[in-house]
């Protein structure tokens, strides 16, 4: 007899776990409607995702999630994995939940700022349907690309006109894995070459005219520049300001600044590299104010992927 009402407790016990991992139905179903989708994931869209190869890349920042269910469902917990304590079985306890909308109880939207540089993480999305959380992988990028840049000069030797010089921007041939993106990839470099300061309190190069401009998609950095030497009648300076712009596939973007010189008809360069700083919360940029390292006739600005 106890064997027996044992047993019958230990069903009970069993009959209720299995209750609370997949829910009572509600009547709202007829009867064969809707087999089989309890416990199924719903689909998870995070916006500006990129996909390269088989992961999921986003830039860091805003971004919205969209978690789409089959049917109607209630209550919905969406976690990202980031500072927060005690959550339930199955979530890490570092990831911060998202604070989610819906009108239909199908579809929930909540906007989340992503943060990492080359960060792998999870969604996760919690309902009563499911004894674990459904999970959808992606990788956040927030750093740009980088590279070292040797800049040198020499007069022009085959020259349609006389008194012109050759800016050479070089990635060094030693740095094996210097020019590059370590996460999503290198998308493409600028190099602006302008004749006045180019940054003003908007802190952006549209504030100036670019006097030269080139450009490239591939790493390693290997361009010639020509310009007007300080003796020639149509140059307007014998200083310019290089910016020097690289850029990842999802947009992460990386900066150098220096100033070129040419201090005599020779082509004989002196440049310096500036410091970069954040104006307000625009962006980075530099107001050429901060020297970086010495100035020389031959000058490595940047820097090497870690």
């Amino acid at each position: 007899m106890k064997k027996l009402l044992l047993v019958l407790l230990v069903i009970a016990l069993a009959s209720f776990l299995l209750v609370g991992c997949f829910g009572v139905p509600d009547g709202t179903e007829g009867e064969g409607e809707g087999e089989g989708e309890v416990g199924i994931c719903p689909t998870v869209a995070v916006s500006e995702t990129l996909a390269i190869g088989t992961k999921n890349y986003l830039k860091a920042g805003k971004h919205t999630i969209t978690v789409t269910f089959a049917v109607p469902t209630e209550p919905v917990s969406v976690y990202i994995g980031e500072d927060i304590k005690a959550n339930p079985v199955g979530v890490p306890d570092d990831a911060k939940e998202v604070v989610m909308y819906t009108t239909d109880k199908k579809v929930y939207t909540g906007v989340y700022t992503f943060k990492g540089v080359c960060a792998e993480d999870y969604i996760y999305v919690v309902t009563c349907a499911t004894c674990a959380p459904c999970k959808t992988a992606f990788v956040v990028d927030g750093a740009g690309p980088k590279s070292e840049i040797t800049i040198t000069s020499k007069a022009c030797v085959v020259c349609p006109e006389v008194g012109f010089c050759d800016l050479i921007f070089k990635t060094p041939t030693q740095c094996d894995v210097c020019c590059g993106d370590g996460c999503s990839g290198f998308a493409s470099y600028t190099i602006d070459l302008y004749t006045v300061l180019p940054f003003d309190v908007c802190c952006d190069i549209s504030c100036a005219t670019v006097y030269k401009t080139v450009t490239g998609t591939t790493c390693p950095v290997d361009k010639t520049i020509r310009v007007a030497s300080p003796t020639t009648a149509s140059s307007t300076s014998k200083k310019y300001y290089a910016v020097t712009t690289l850029l990842d596939i999802l947009g992460n973007r990386t900066r150098y600044y220096a100033t070129l010189t040419l201090d005599s008809s020779d082509c004989v360069l002196v440049a310096q590299e500036y410091e970069g700083k954040v104006a307000g919360l625009v962006s980075a940029c530099s107001d050429f104010g901060t020297p970086k390292g010495a100035p020389g006739a031959a000058i490595t600005i940047g820097a090497c992927l870690p």
